[in-house]
């Protein structure tokens, strides 16, 4: 190609960007990069970070009633027949390794409080098979009852996120502590020596979670 003189002309290749166009162009790149690496931080810390973090919004909230069959008998539990009382509601499942890790203080615990007749401990079994929860149960023993959620609808109502997660309600049915993990250490002790005593009295629990 040539001027209308006749002097040869460097034609630039059709593929070259002017400057402004490649800076805005690796400009969005680098947006994006950005904005996929917050997605995978915020993924990841929901995976792996402290859940406990989680924001308890049930807390103070009257607590989701169901009826559901028993895990060992088949029978009929209905949480609305214990209005009345303090009842400590325990998710668990039989694949749940940290579920294994509270069972023995879960059994403690009861033994503590079983004697009190305002206070019920019950669980409700997620997301498992019927014969490996019952198998579970026959293993590490249990003298309190538990509710089978097949349907799944038990969890989603009180917002279960996983297991295991534990919920304290108190004698006018409503949520007052949510534990989510295993109940060991501190958490064991702020259930046994001061959240549950002050319900069974009738109190508001102290340091609800």
């Amino acid at each position: 190609m040539s001027d209308p003189v006749g002097n040869p002309v460097n034609t630039p290749p059709n593929n070259l960007m002017p400057d402004n166009a490649r800076f805005q162009l690796r400009g969005w790149h680098l947006a994006l990069v950005a904005a996929l690496v917050a997605l995978f931080l915020l993924f990841y810390k929901g995976l792996w970070g402290d859940p406990s973090a989680i924001p308890t919004v049930l807390i103070g909230t009257t607590a989701p009633t169901f009826v559901g069959p028993d895990v060992v008998n088949g029978s009929t539990i209905d949480l609305a027949q214990y209005r009345g009382k303090v009842v400590l509601l325990n998710f668990w499942a039989s694949w749940c390794q940290e579920c294994r890790i509270e069972h023995e203080n879960l059994l403690a615990l009861y033994g503590q409080f079983r004697s009190n007749p305002d206070f019920v401990m019950m669980g409700v079994n997620y997301q498992d098979k019927l014969d490996d929860a019952r198998h579970y149960l026959e293993v590490y023993g249990s003298p309190f009852q538990h509710v089978r959620d097949f349907k799944g609808t038990i969890s989603i109502d009180y917002g279960v996120y996983g297991v295991p997660e534990t919920f304290i309600i108190d004698k006018q049915g409503v949520i007052r502590h949510k534990q989510i993990g295993p109940i060991v250490g501190p958490t064991y002790t702020l259930l046994t020596d001061k959240v549950l005593p002050t319900l069974l009295q009738g109190a508001a629990a102290p340091n609800a979670s």
